[in-house]
């Protein structure tokens, strides 16, 4: 004997049927051809509690509530509470795969690519038992999950592998033309897949590297299209700000592109200006203030951790001290300040505003660092690493060497969690790029045995 529960109940005729793939019939419907997914009264449940977590995600409330504050939101659940509500809500085939869909992609943006793909296996089973509405939605989105879990893990053939053949599919090709957010992921994915291979080929083959960095570009154009197609203010400043940071690591590394994108309301190059340099880094920089704008304009949406990490960058990016510098070797440099980036993103300026970007960098990463450390946000791993490393480099180089090595001691206790090219990114940078005495007080991580191109993520 059989005995078919559902959530530790005995499942109705309707869910067996539902199962088996047989459409119910009730005495009142004997013979009509009503589809078995109707809409029923506890949809609305559902779905409210589904916009609940996506909206909690939106806000960086990952995985545990926001703590304190005078927010509405305060105590609200976290994204993953409110998934896993959702999911005892959902009624039909459909929605309890998209309840899986949406924890996969959640686990995803918290860095543990293992829950992420059980969540995946658990939704390729559920497709297959079931014919499932929306199944060519839900197939195209798994694949990106599953790229977006090999790009993490720093596996670039098989992220790109899954794309292409996800483009080269029938059915998927056509979810990928028409369904706007299905395109933006797929875009958005492949443009960082193309600026990586960029990166990594500059010093060894220019003329290749050029033509990925030109791809990466064009694609970060397609999918910042497809989000204000779909009208998400969240995808849009996503895209926008890895389209700034491509433009500047790409000029770091000498692939000078022939026509750099400008952002919205930029406006035109100035002339006269020092060097072709400071014009990319406008550019970089407009676009990224672009992105912290669009964070500004969606209700509730909490500001981007990688809008700081990627301006903190990029402000002590022409600094170029010898390798282990002494102390007042490091203090000589001169980082653009907050206020001189702000002069930069020129019309979107605006977008800086004074309560969430301080007048210092040190200021910038403490204010976030300390929203993570209270649970106001919680950061993933490498979000997280780059925030402590950016502190302790603007702290050293505000002469504050304790509170540095406070922040390198959190991040080597963090680094672990990585997988093993982010951690020689990290290892690099501080051997590198922080003062003597400091690293003397702080031991830096071990190199690896084969020293990795240092690369900005």
């Amino acid at each position: 004997r059989v005995r078919c529960e559902v959530e530790g109940r005995a499942a109705s005729a309707a869910e067996i049927a539902s199962f088996l793939g047989l459409r119910a019939r009730t005495g009142a419907t004997a013979g009509a051809s009503a589809p078995p997914e109707a809409v029923h009264l506890q949809d609305a449940a559902f779905w409210k509690q589904l916009v609940s977590a996506q909206r909690a995600a939106r806000q960086g409330r990952l995985m545990t509530p926001v703590a304190g504050g005078a927010s509405d939101d305060a105590g609200q659940p976290s994204a993953l509470e409110s998934i896993r509500l959702a999911g005892t809500l959902a009624a039909s085939g459909f929605q309890r795969a998209l309840v899986t869909l949406n924890e996969a992609m959640l686990w995803r943006r918290l860095g543990d690519n293992e829950q992420a793909r059980r969540q995946l296996e658990v939704l390729k089973k559920q497709r297959l038992a079931h014919h499932v509405a929306g199944n060519d939605y839900l197939g195209a989105m798994e694949c990106i999950v599953s790229a977006w879990c090999a790009y993490t893990a720093r596996d670039l053939p098989l992220a790109q592998s899954l794309l292409g053949g996800m483009a080269d599919d029938p059915a998927r090709s056509v979810v990928l033309r028409h369904h706007p957010d299905v395109r933006f992921e797929w875009c958005n994915l492949w443009a960082l897949g193309c600026r990586s291979r960029a990166l990594a080929l500059a010093a060894e083959d220019a003329p290749a590297a050029r033509l990925l960095a030109e791809e990466s570009l064009r694609r970060f154009g397609d999918a910042l299209t497809a989000a204000f197609e779909s009208h998400s203010f969240d995808a849009a400043q996503h895209v926008a700000a890895n389209l700034g940071m491509a433009v500047w690591l790409f000029d770091r590394v000498g692939l000078a592109l022939p026509a750099l994108p400008s952002a919205p309301a930029g406006g035109p190059k100035r002339r006269g200006d020092a060097s072709a340099a400071s014009d990319t880094t406008r550019h970089a920089v407009q676009w990224i203030a672009f992105s912290e704008w669009l964070c500004g304009q969606a209700d509730g949406q909490g500001r981007s951790a990688w809008n700081a990490i990627y301006l903190m960058r990029i402000a002590r990016g022409h600094c170029g001290a010898e390798p282990r510098p002494t102390l007042a070797q490091f203090r000589a440099q001169a980082p653009l300040d907050p206020a001189a980036i702000s002069a930069l993103a020129g019309p979107l300026a605006d977008a800086f505003d004074a309560t969430h970007w301080p007048a210092r960098w040190v200021e910038v990463a403490q204010a976030r660092l300390a929203d993570h450390q209270a649970g106001r946000r919680r950061y993933p791993g490498l979000q997280h690493c780059s925030l402590l490393f950016e502190h302790a480099w603007y702290a050293a180089h505000a002469g504050d060497l304790k509170a540095a090595e406070r922040s390198l001691v959190t991040l080597r206790e963090a680094l672990p969690q990585l997988v093993p090219s982010d951690r020689a990114y990290f290892a690099e940078s501080w051997n590198d790029g922080l003062p003597a005495e400091l690293v003397l007080e702080a031991k830096p991580p071990r190199r690896p045995a084969a020293r990795p191109r240092k690369a900005a993520r």
